[in-house]
């Protein structure tokens, strides 16, 4: 057990040290290509990240086969147990446990691995599943994620209050009341990921090939935000949409946000005041439609990516045509009236 500890430890501090020394790489590279600006921003990331080493309340330890036995034949209440030993003194640990519809799921679809993660309050088992085959025909499907409705699809598709009359801005609100830490807070953040898994699952995913979702980085950095909006976890759905891709075989990207919530999804006019709110409308063409559905259908499109020069232009404030297959700027566009 002390052998499996260490090595565990050594490769944190391993996978840390591997991370730092590659900074540092880049920043002395950054320096010889001429940018300066960069590899100070790098350099301010490097000092503020130092060689730490592994905290002990944070590390969940994988046991593999030398140290459990799963046994799930018994004549128990319980629907197996775990049984922990090499742990020194001759002693064993037996843990029970109750298979939920997760495991049950995939122990239908692939076979039980004879390692285990551990953690303070929970077992995580292991299974390995067989590859699934990619899907090479259906349509792409865009998909927008937001706090209100929990994800927009280009389909048309959208996510609604479950049978309590819950939505996510809701559970949000009661979220942002409760203290960070206690029993109430523990179990509204369980009703979050409930709703989302929930709201994911009532996806339809037939005849599709492509799953394509927006890029969210960096939106709290450097920003003061409510406590309701710092509760709200875009990581938790992106988590959701890639297992369920990876169980279905779709394939999944990102795509960059910028100006999908501007443009019009119709004629590719591309203008700030087109969205006000839920509401789009279209300054030139004058298409109306649920802003996060526009912007879910644009996600689905092939737009030509708009560079860093051409979003510094502000271009969107006097509009611009942002078509398919084309030239994403036109730079003599008139002035909508």
């Amino acid at each position: 057990m002390l052998q499996c500890a260490g090595k565990q430890a050594s490769a944190i501090v391993r996978g840390t040290k591997k991370k730092h020394n590659a900074r540092l790489y880049m920043i002395d590279k950054l320096n010889k290509q001429g940018q300066y600006k960069k590899s100070r921003k790098l350099l301010a990331i490097h000092n503020k990240r130092s060689l730490s080493k592994p905290d002990i309340n944070l590390v969940n330890p994988e046991l593999d086969s030398r140290f459990i036995h799963i046994d799930m034949d018994n004549h128990t209440s319980f629907d197996g147990y775990v049984t922990i030993s090499s742990i020194g003194n001759k002693m064993k640990i037996q843990i029970p446990f109750k298979r939920n519809r997760h495991f049950n799921k995939l122990n239908k679809r692939g076979k039980i691995k004879s390692g285990i993660r551990l953690s303070k309050e929970n077992i995580t088992f292991m299974f390995d599943l067989p590859e699934v085959e990619k899907q090479i025909k259906g349509t792409t499907l865009g998909i927008d994620i937001g706090k209100c409705e929990t994800i927009s699809c280009s389909n048309g598709f959208q996510t609604k209050p479950n049978n309590h009359n819950h939505d996510l801005n809701s559970i949000l609100k009661i979220m942002s009341k409760k203290k960070k830490g206690s029993r109430g807070f523990k179990r509204v953040e369980q009703h979050r990921t409930n709703y989302i898994n929930w709201s994911i699952n009532q996806l339809n995913l037939t005849n599709t090939k492509e799953i394509k979702i927006e890029r969210i980085k960096h939106m709290r950095k450097g920003r003061r935000t409510s406590r309701l909006l710092g509760h709200w976890t875009y990581t938790t759905i992106f988590d959701k949409l890639n297992s369920i891709c990876e169980e279905q075989g779709f394939l999944v990207s990102q795509v960059t946000p910028t100006y999908t919530s501007q443009r019009c999804s119709k004629c590719g006019w591309t203008r700030k005041s087109n969205r006000k709110g839920k509401q789009f409308k279209c300054g030139k063409c004058g298409f109306t439609h649920d802003s996060d559905l526009n912007a879910a259908t644009n996600i689905s499109l092939d737009l030509k990516p708009i560079g860093k020069k051409e979003r510094q232009l502000n271009l969107n404030r006097t509009g611009f045509y942002w078509l398919v297959g084309k030239e994403p700027i036109v730079p003599c566009v008139k002035k909508a009236k």
